[in-house]
Parts: C-alpha cells; structure tokens; sequence
C-alpha cells in the first residue's frame, strides 16, 4: 500500500499546490482508482462516486480537440462534427432525444428535424459547438451544442439554445449511440415566445415565495421526504376547498 501511495503522489505532484490531500483521503483514493473504469456510458441519466482526486486525474488523461465547428443545417453539421476525429456514420444507430424518443437511423434523424423546426416556426438554424472533448479510452466524444434559431413568422422571436451532446462509437470508429440533454420546458418556451416572462414570473413571483416556504420549512425542524410529500398532498386539496367555498 505505501508503494501505491507514493506511486500516486508522484503522479499528483503537479496538483500538490492546490489540492492538501490528508493521508486517510490519499489512502481511500488508492483503493478507489484500483477499481475497473465503470462500463456504463455517461450519458446514461445515472449517479456516480467520485473524488475531486479522480477528477483531476481523468482530466489529465482526457484529449481536449481543439475544433469548432459551425454549419448550417443539422446533416451539415454531423458530418462537420466526425471529421476531426475520423469517425464513420453508418445509417443505423441510436439516437436518444433527451429521453423522449428513440431514433434509429440517420434518415429519421434528418427527417424529424425538417419537420418538427417548420412545425415549429424555425426558418434556419446555425448549429456551433463549444468545449469539444474527446476521450479515446472510452470511445466517446461530447461536447456543447449551441443552437441559433431564426424564426419564419415575424411574430416569433429568434432565439439561441444549449443542448449537452454525448458521442459513442466502436472499434472500427462507426458512430454507434448519440445522447441529446436539454432542457425541453425551456425550448418550448423559447418557440412559443415566452422565455422572457416565464424568466419574470419566476424571478419576481414563483423565487420570492419559494424562498419564504423553504425558510418555514426549515424553521420547523421537519425536513424530511415525508412531510415533503404531505405538503404537496394536502396544499392541493385545501386550495380545491378553498374554491369551493369561495
């Protein structure tokens, strides 16, 4: 064990400055990097344990491509996308809108693009990548997807939009699994032209009396899952009351 722990702090010696590691954390460091990389994918909506100790050395590990990338037009852009890292698109694979539809293929990719941006009143969108990381070790490359929307009714305000992309490819360098995150209330209300007073209405009526009912609740020694969920009951049923009174 002394030897693993040398061995570790020589290869941590450049993060010395910043980072004081007492000998119990170093120890409990060791016994967790000798563990096996785990096998699931990050872009799984799954929790995992980690250490400020190995974040920073799979970052070491970790091959920033120094690449942006804008085009215009969705297939554009994929293509655009695969370039630097060599990587092939077969048509079939699995693409996982933020968990709300499952696609198959590159051509229903396209195709529900084309059709939900005209449905949607989206003239032409400007796709950009920001943070363009690649991990070779993991076959898996993610990045920061920015959107600019450009609308095709007057009425419709442009709009731009973040979107947490993940990559997955296998040996042969064929693009197996795409993972789309966003947060899909907020596109909505971005296209529908509400982002602005949805942001008021939060900022100036909804935060306010948030922030004086968790003051209460924490006042009250009571925090717990189940008096949590006795709220959300019980509010519900004394404003339907309170209605029917009125």
């Amino acid at each position: 064990m002394c030897k693993n722990a040398l061995t570790l702090t020589k290869r941590s010696r450049p993060h010395d400055s910043t980072t004081n590691v007492s000998s119990s954390a170093l120890k409990q460091t060791v016994k967790k990097n000798l563990q096996p990389y785990p096998k699931s994918h990050i872009g799984h909506f799954t929790s995992k344990v980690t250490t400020p100790e190995q974040i920073l050395l799979k970052h070491d590990r970790t091959e920033a491509q120094k690449t942006l990338v804008a085009q215009v037009g969705l297939e554009n852009f994929i293509r655009a996308i695969v370039r630097p890292l060599n990587l092939q698109l077969p048509n079939k694979v699995k693409f996982n809108m933020n968990g709300q539809g499952l696609l198959q293929s590159w051509e229903d990719v396209y195709l529900a693009e084309r059709v939900y941006t005209r449905c949607l009143g989206i003239s032409k969108r400007i796709y950009q990548t920001h943070a363009y990381t690649h991990e070779p070790e993991n076959k898996l490359a993610y990045f920061i997807l920015e959107e600019h929307n450009e609308r095709s009714l007057w009425f419709l305000p442009g709009f731009d939009f973040y979107v947490l992309v993940f990559t997955y490819y296998d040996d042969q360098n064929n693009v197996t699994r795409v993972d789309v995150q966003y947060n899909q209330m907020s596109f909505f209300l971005h296209c529908m032209g509400l982002a602005q007073a949805h942001a008021w209405l939060v900022e100036n009526m909804i935060t306010p009396f948030v922030l004086t009912w968790a003051r209460t609740y924490h006042a009250s020694g009571l925090v717990n899952p189940f008096t949590f969920l006795l709220q959300l009951m019980i509010v519900p049923l004394a404003l339907i009351y309170w209605c029917a009174l009125a």
